[in-house]
Order: C-alpha cells, then structure tokens, then sequence
C-alpha cells in the first residue's frame, strides 16, 4: 500500500514546516463527514503515533493511520495552483464518486 506526493506538494510542505519551525512530517487520513460520507483530513505530526504507516516521498514523511490506509492507497497528494485558488488536491484512485461541492467522496 502506497501514498505518495507530487514533487510541487512535497516542497510546499518542506517550505511549511521549515516556515513552522518544527514538525516531523504530514499526516493523511479520513473521517466521516460530508454529504458523500469521506473527508480528507491533513495534519502535521509533531510526534509519531507507532500505529501509522511510516512513509518517505520526496524527502517529506508521510504518515497514514492505519483505518484510513484502505481508503488512501495509490493516492497521489498535489499541491496545485488554479487561478486564484491553491492548495492541496487528492488524487485518489479509489474514488467511485464526490459531492458536487468537492468536499466528500465516496469509496
């Protein structure tokens, strides 16, 4: 099982972190939430929990608890920038449909 970050979102998060002054990577994960019944949820670690997945993409640590590991392998996290609009964009094959706002998702 795999979560990986695009070269754009690793440095955004290396760039956070060093602006932050401390942390040990980003945490992925998924709650129950939405119309579609998932949400994405992001967070930094400040310290590891040794029940997540421990994985290392373009020098960030990246860190996966194990209830959302199903739901997030092969997603790729990127850092995008549309118009005025930036942030962090899932692409997350295991999607099988979202809400029309773009918060939720379904599996």
């Amino acid at each position: 099982m795999a979560v990986t970050l695009s070269e754009r979102a690793a440095t955004h998060v290396k760039n956070f972190l060093a602006k932050r002054g401390s942390g040990l990577g980003l945490k992925l994960g998924v709650r129950t939430s939405g119309c579609s019944g998932m949400a994405y949820k992001l967070e930094f670690v400040d310290v590891e929990d040794p029940e997540d997945t421990k994985l290392e993409c373009h020098g960030v640590t990246v860190y996966v608890d194990p209830k959302s590991l199903a739901y997030l392998d092969g997603t790729e996290l990127d850092y995008t920038r549309e118009g005025l609009n930036e942030g962090f964009k899932f692409n997350n094959p295991n999607v099988k449909s979202a809400c029309g706002c773009g918060e939720s998702f379904n599996v």
